[in-house]
């Protein structure tokens, strides 16, 4: 998952309980909302009467001791004054119920008592809580729509900023590591950006891959320069050698000696032309301008091998939807790779066993599929058999450098061909070799 992915969703989510608690105190913040602004305007009702009878004189709603009492329509408020006991004190807003013209009504109540004319007075100032909590509802779904607007406003601006924060390191991902291709690299280009970590981090993977591409390029340099320092020595040893057997003097276990050891530069010999063949690959010294034919590479293929097949019992099957013209391929590189490939399948198969080499286009790629009916590969050895000098278990008990799949490898990059592997043990195994569009005449 991507970071702005990652912090998108973090926000969403935070949001989201934010809501949830909301939600879940929504009723109780309103309900005191709605109780503060009653208490207000009954506060303010209460001083407003008070103040006309400051102005008016308590006879403007009371004469000759009677009380006093005002119901608004449907009985939602009422104001009520009657006189009282000098000794009784009331200053308190609470919810009562009131009984109303035979209707018992439940009301928010301010209850104040004050002096006039040398008499004290009870004020009561009421408004139904039914009214109250009628506008609760309406209040609630207000606020409820706002918070979620809100929400979606700042989910929305979390996103484009995040978007636009973390711009910078999507173009050093893009273009650093993913656009890179390891280990071709390119020159040094900034990534502009105002955020320091992104810079420190830029400069770091440039220096990184400057440390790679260093390296890369002195074990190029060794391998290549090894492998032809190599072949001098050896092809002098082998001339020596075989100057030696002319001779007639020589015993017949000085003759044995002399073969092992010629068996032996051979080995070193043709494991220096595979480093030296590697090495040219990587530093892409050979040309990619040939047209081939796909059935004809893999016929001569076959007769190359029929030999080795016939000395096994292996059944050899080739079954290609079309015959496939390949352009902008290296020849000479592809049939090494296919014989690689096939002889592998010959080397660790079974006694009549068989060899299945299909070809189909799938979308936009044609795949050429080598399966067999070998020993197989455990699983745990599969991400390493394309290492250098690595030798699975199977390849022990074969004459093996561990350099061919390895070849493979590097010839397969090298035309942008991706290979893929499926092993069972004991079952087979099958290579896989995806060939991209570009590289097939249409």
């Amino acid at each position: 998952m991507k970071l702005k992915t990652k912090l998108t969703l973090f926000n969403a989510i935070s949001k989201l309980v934010i809501v949830t608690l909301f939600v879940l105190l929504l009723p109780s913040i309103i309900e005191n909302i709605n109780r503060n602004y009653t208490d207000s305007r009954l506060i303010k009702q209460k001083d407003k009467l008070l103040q006309i009878v400051k102005d008016r004189g308590i006879k403007t709603y009371i004469e000759d001791g009677q009380s006093y009492g005002s119901y608004l329509p449907l009985k939602e408020e009422y104001i009520s004054l009657d006189e009282v006991e000098a000794d009784y004190y009331a200053d308190t807003i609470q919810n009562e119920r009131r009984s109303v013209e035979r209707d018992t009504i439940g009301y928010r109540i301010l209850s104040h008592t004050f002096r006039a004319d040398n008499k004290n007075y009870l004020l009561e100032i009421g408004k139904s809580t039914e009214t109250i909590d009628d506008t609760t509802g309406p209040l609630q779904n207000i606020a409820f729509l706002i918070l979620l607007g809100m929400i979606l406003l700042t989910i929305i601006a979390d996103q484009v900023y995040s978007n636009y924060i973390l711009a910078p390191l999507s173009r050093i991902i893009r273009t650093k590591l993913v656009g890179t291709k390891f280990p071709s690299f390119t020159s040094y280009s900034e990534v502009k950006t105002s955020t320091s970590d992104f810079q420190h981090l830029d400069l770091s993977i440039h220096k990184m891959i400057e440390t790679i591409e260093h390296a890369f390029q002195k074990e190029r340099e060794f391998i290549s320069n090894a492998s032809h320092e190599l072949m001098t020595p050896i092809s002098i040893l082998q001339s020596k050698i075989e100057n030696m057997f002319e001779q007639e003097d020589i015993a017949d276990e000085m003759k044995v000696r002399m073969l092992e050891m010629q068996k032996i530069l051979n080995r070193l010999k043709s494991i220096t032309k595979t480093l030296l063949l590697i090495s040219q690959i990587e530093n892409e010294q050979f040309l990619k301008e040939d047209e081939i034919s796909l059935t004809d590479m893999l016929q001569d293929l076959y007769e190359e091998i029929s030999i080795r097949l016939q000395d096994k019992n292996i059944g050899y099957a080739l079954a290609l939807s079309q015959d496939v013209v390949l352009i902008n391929v290296n020849k000479f590189l592809l049939f090494n790779l296919m014989f690689n490939l096939v002889n592998n399948a010959i080397k660790y198969n079974k006694p009549d066993g068989s060899i299945i080499v299909t070809g189909e286009r799938v979308k936009n790629y044609y795949t050429i599929n080598i399966n067999d009916t070998g020993i197989g590969i455990d699983a745990d050895e599969l991400p390493y058999i394309f290492n250098r000098f690595k030798k699975i278990k199977q390849s022990l008990k074969q004459d093996s450098f561990g350099l061919g799949l390895p070849i493979v490898k590097s010839i397969a990059a090298f035309h942008n061909i991706e290979l893929q592997v499926r092993s069972e043990k004991n079952v087979g195994s099958t290579f896989t070799l995806i060939i991209p569009s570009k590289l097939v005449k249409q």
